[in-house]
């Protein structure tokens, strides 16, 4: 009996694949430059936590332009996964939260979240030692 050192799942297509081949016409990947834009899992972490107006979500997500934030919000929303409420009040006042399916996508994140921080600094010393240093 051969005993494989590829890890569990390899060799297993994931969801997306048609006969082999990755779609460039695929809905899937879409909805992944969607998801994983630069800001998109980023303002995804962040509506994780709780429900927060634009000010704090331009503080929480440091870095992001208003004009990322906008576009991102709007992209996030008309997926389903983000969900906009105006008070009509003076000034007005404007929430973001997650809605259900918002949600179940970032229980889905969570654990990439998770390995990214368990990982990143190695990886980026990894980089470093071999010279290999990508910008961000």
């Amino acid at each position: 009996m051969e005993v494989s050192s590829r890890p569990a799942g390899f060799g297993v297509p994931l969801p997306g694949f048609t006969n082999g081949i990755l779609p460039s016409a695929c809905p899937t990947r879409t909805v992944l430059d969607h998801i994983t834009s630069k800001w998109g899992v980023l303002i995804l972490s962040a509506l994780s936590e709780r429900s927060r107006r634009w000010g704090e979500l331009r503080r929480v997500v440091e870095g992001v332009s208003e004009k990322m934030l906008a576009q991102t919000l709007r992209t996030l929303e008309a997926d389903g996964f983000v969900l906009r409420d105006a008070h009509p009040t003076i000034p007005p006042r404007v929430e973001y939260s997650l809605t259900p399916r918002g949600v179940e996508l970032a229980d889905h994140l969570r654990p990439l979240m998770q390995w990214i921080a368990d990982n990143a600094d190695a990886i980026l010393e990894g980089q470093d030692a071999q010279g290999r240093r990508v910008a961000s």
